[in-house]
C-alpha cells in the first residue's frame, strides 16, 4: 500500500495534505490547515496532470503561501472572532440583569443569589442582605459577581 502511495503522487499529496488536517485539530493557531489546503490542491493538479517534482513541491508552497495570506483572516473572523463566541452570548445573558440574594454576604464573604430559578455563588465587593436585589456584574465560571440595586 504504501508503495502505491509514493508511486501516485496523487495519492501521496491527498494523505499529507489529510495529515496537516489532522493536525490542525490537534495543534492550535489555525496555520496548519492551509498547508492542507496547498497540498489538497498539488494532489488535485497531480491527479489532472503529470507535474515533476520540482513543480509539485512549487505549486505546493504557492498554493498554501497564497491561501494562508488570502484566506486566514477572513476565516478567523467569520468563525474565531470574540465577538461571535459563544462565551460572549452567554456571559450578555447574566450582565446586568437583577437577581435576588438568598443570603447575606459581603467583600470578605460569599454568598448565593437566586438568577433564573437557579441558586448561583455570588461575590460582591458591597454588603448585601439576604432577600436584596441585586445587578450582576458579570459571570466567572459558576460565581456571579454582583452589587446591590
Amino acid at each position: 500500500m504504501i508503495e502505491t502511495i509514493i508511486s501516485r503522487p496523487e495519492l501521496l499529496w491527498f494523505v499529507i495534505g489529510l495529515v496537516l488536517f489532522l493536525l490542525e485539530l490537534v495543534i492550535p493557531g489555525f496555520f496548519i490547515f492551509f498547508f492542507g489546503l496547498g497540498a489538497w490542491f498539488t494532489a488535485l493538479v497531480c491527479l489532472i496532470g503529470n507535474p515533476g517534482i520540482n513543480l509539485q513541491i512549487i505549486i505546493f508552497a504557492i498554493t498554501s503561501v497564497l491561501s494562508l495570506v488570502a484566506l486566514r483572516k477572513i476565516i478567523q473572523k467569520k468563525f474565531f472572532d470574540g465577538k461571535n463566541s459563544l462565551s460572549e452570548d452567554v456571559e450578555d445573558e447574566f450582565t446586568g440583569k437583577e437577581a435576588l440574594a438568598t443570603t447575606g454576604f459581603g467583600p470578605e464573604k460569599n454568598g448565593k443569589v437566586e438568577f433564573k430559578g437557579t441558586s448561583w455563588k455570588a461575590e460582591s465587593a458591597s454588603e448585601i442582605n439576604e432577600g436584596q436585589t441585586v445587578i450582576v456584574l458579570k459571570k466567572e465560571n459558576f460565581t456571579l459577581k454582583v452589587k446591590p440595586k
